[in-house]
């Protein structure tokens, strides 16, 4: 019976290693030092899928703005604090009982009317929660 050969690592294993370890730190360093300046707060609406405007929500003073989608309207109020849907003719009322959004990644949305209403930007509040379950 023929023993199997005794593998040893090689000059180019270790290259192999030291390359994949160094990709993998310069790949964390990427995500990590991007961090979440964000500039300013922005409020984005998507109307069936196509972007429909951009607000800087710093411009917004007390404005006023109405959206339709798929047969239903959506009246949306606007401040440099943040944005909410003050009245909707849908009939779920979701996007209304949301309330108002303030911080980059949160998002109103309105199933019926194919709407969608998000904020980008902003600063990240590092003792937020990730995620709140229940």
């Amino acid at each position: 019976m023929k023993s199997s050969p005794k593998l040893r690592p090689c000059l180019w294993d270790g290259l192999v290693v030291l390359l994949v370890v160094v990709l993998a730190a310069v790949c964390a360093l990427a995500v990590w030092s991007r961090g979440n300046d964000g500039g300013e707060l922005t409020a984005v609406v998507t109307v069936d899928g196509t972007e429909a405007e951009r607000i800087p929500l710093k411009d917004a003073h007390d404005g006023e703005r109405t959206y339709s989608g798929n047969g239903y309207t959506l009246r949306v109020l606007l401040s440099p604090e943040g944005i909410r849907v003050e009245e909707a003719d849908c009939p779920t009322q979701d996007c209304v009982h949301t309330g108002t959004i303030t911080r980059g990644g949160q998002s109103i949305v309105c199933l019926p009317a194919r709407i969608i209403i998000r904020l980008e930007g902003g600063t990240v509040d590092k003792d937020a929660p990730d995620v709140v379950i229940g």
